[in-house]
C-alpha cells in the first residue's frame, strides 16, 4: 500500500486515479503529528528567502486581499480573528528533515515532485474557489477543513483580483478532513478549501511544465548551440507579387522549419541532454550554494571518519539517464557522467546516506565536485 489505510498498490492508484478522478484517503498518515507547528511556519514567513502569502477574504462576498512576505510579527499580531490564510511555499527545503516525508510520494518520478506548500488558516480561512493545473495531494496536518470539488464549472475568473479565484462556484461533493486525512486531486478540478477552525493542511504539489515553460526553455538551449539549431531556408522562392504580404507558401515553410526544428539528434547534446537540463532546473527557486571549505579527497575522507554523511541540498534536483552501462547525472541543470550503478545510489538521497564512505577513487572526486557545486553537502549524524 502506498499509504496507510488505503488499499490500492501504487499502480492501482496511477491506473485508477492519477489525473483521472479525486481520492479521498481517511487516516492516510495516522495519528499524523506534523514537525513544525503555526509558529515555526510564520517564523520562516518573516524570511527574505522564503515565498510567502498572507490572504484574506470570503466566498461568495470576494472580499480578497493578498499581502506578500517577508512578513514581521507586527503583521501576525494584527490578523483578524477569521478568514485568514497564511501560504509559504518550498517548506520541505527551508527544514530539510521534511524530505522523509516528501519520499512517501517516491512512487511518482522524482523531477514531478515540486514542493510541500503549507497553509495556516484561522476559522474561515481560505484563498476562495479555484483551478490548479497540476496534481496535488492535501494532507490535513492540525485542525479540521472543509473541501469542495466541482469538475463541472464556469471557468471565469474573478476579475481586478490577484488571486486566480472562480467568480461562481457549486460543489459536486465535499468532504470534512482531520489530521491524517489526504485528498488527492488532478489538474482541472475546482476545489475549495475552508478551514472550520485554527489548523494547517500541507498541500505537495506535482509541477507538469507548460508548453510554454518547454520551449522557452528549448530556446534558450537552442541558442547555446554553435549553429543556433539550423536557420530557415526558401530555396525555390518564387517572386513576391504583392508588398509586405506574408503568403501561404512562407506559413507553409516556416510550420516545416518547425517541426523539424524539434527533431533534435539523439546524441550527447539532443533532446536527451535538454530535458535532463530542463527537468532537473524546472521550478528551482534557488541556485544552490557552494560550501565556505573547498573539498578535496582528503578533506571529504577525514569528514567520512568523523562520522558526516553525505545529503542532497534540498534546493538541487538531482536526476539520471542511462546510457549504456553509464548515465548522466543532472544536477540543477548541470551534466555529469558516471557509471550507471553509482548514478542510482547518487541520485537516491537514502542509498546515498546508507552508502557511508564505500566510495572508489573517481566517484570520490565526482562527490567532491557536487559537494564544492553546492548540490551536496555533509551533516554530521
Amino acid at each position: 500500500m502506498i499509504f496507510k489505510n488505503a488499499s490500492l498498490s501504487a499502480e492501482q492508484f496511477l491506473t485508477e486515479y492519477w489525473q483521472k478522478r479525486p481520492l479521498l484517503i481517511r487516516q492516510a498518515f495516522p495519528d499524523f503529528v506534523p514537525e513544525l507547528d503555526a509558529n515555526d511556519i510564520a517564523g520562516l514567513a518573516c524570511d527574505e528567502l522564503a515565498v510567502s502569502r498572507l490572504v484574506t477574504g470570503s466566498f461568495p462576498e470576494h472580499n480578497w486581499q493578498v499581502q506578500y512576505g517577508p512578513f514581521s510579527e507586527d503583521d501576525f499580531k494584527n490578523l483578524p480573528k477569521t478568514h485568514w490564510t497564511l501560504l509559504v511555499q518550498d517548506v520541505e527545503k527551508h527544514y530539510p528533515p521534511l524530505q522523509d516525508l516528501m519520499r512517501r510520494f517516491s512512487f511518482l518520478p522524482r523531477w514531478r515532485v515540486d514542493d510541500l506548500m503549507v497553509s495556516v488558516a484561522g476559522p474561515g480561512g481560505s484563498v476562495g474557489p479555484h483551478v490548479d493545473q497540476y496534481d496535488v495531494f492535501l494532507l490535513q496536518a492540525e485542525g479540521r477543513r472543509r473541501w469542495e470539488i466541482s469538475e463541472s464549472y464556469d471557468g471565469e475568473l474573478l476579475p481586478d483580483c490577484e488571486l486566480k479565484v472562480l467568480r461562481d462556484f457549486s460543489a459536486e461533493q465535499y468532504w470534512l478532513l482531520e489530521p491524517g486525512d489526504m485528498l488527492y486531486l488532478p489538474p482541472g478540478v475546482a476545489h475549495h478549501g475552508v478551514a472550520e477552525n485554527t489548523g494547517m493542511t500541507w498541500s505537495i504539489g506535482m509541477r507538469a511544465p507548460s508548453r510554454a515553460d518547454f520551449f522557452l526553455a528549448l530556446g534558450a538551449w537552442m541558442t547555446e548551440k554553435s549553429d543556433e539549431g539550423g536557420r530557415y531556408g526558401d530555396p525555390g522562392l518564387g517572386a513576391s507579387d504583392h508588398f509586405g504580404e506574408i503568403d501561404p507558401a512562407t506559413v507553409s515553410r516556416f510550420t516545416d522549419f518547425f517541426q523539424s526544428s524539434l527533431l533534435l539528434p539523439q546524441d550527447d547534446t539532443g533532446i536527451e541532454s535538454f530535458l535532463g537540463v530542463f527537468l532537473s532546473r524546472y521550478r528551482l527557486a534557488h541556485e544552490p550554494a557552494p560550501p565556505a571549505v573547498t573539498f578535496t579527497p582528503s578533506v571529504l575522507a577525514k569528514a567520512f571518519k568523523r562520522g558526516e554523511t553525505l545529503r542532497h541540498n534540498p534546493w538541487t534536483r538531482l536526476l539520471w539517464m542511462a546510457d549504456g552501462d553509464r548515465a548522466r547525472v543532472f544536477a540543477a541543470g548541470e551534466i555529469y557522467s558516471c557509471p550507471l550503478t553509482f548514478a542510482l545510489t547518487l541520485c537516491d538521497p537514502l542509498r546515498l546516506a546508507q552508502a557511508g564512505s564505500a566510495f572508489t577513487g573517481n566517484e570520490i572526486g565526482l562527490l567532491c565536485e557536487l559537494l564544492n557545486r553546492g548540490h551536496l553537502y555533509l551533516e554530521q549524524l
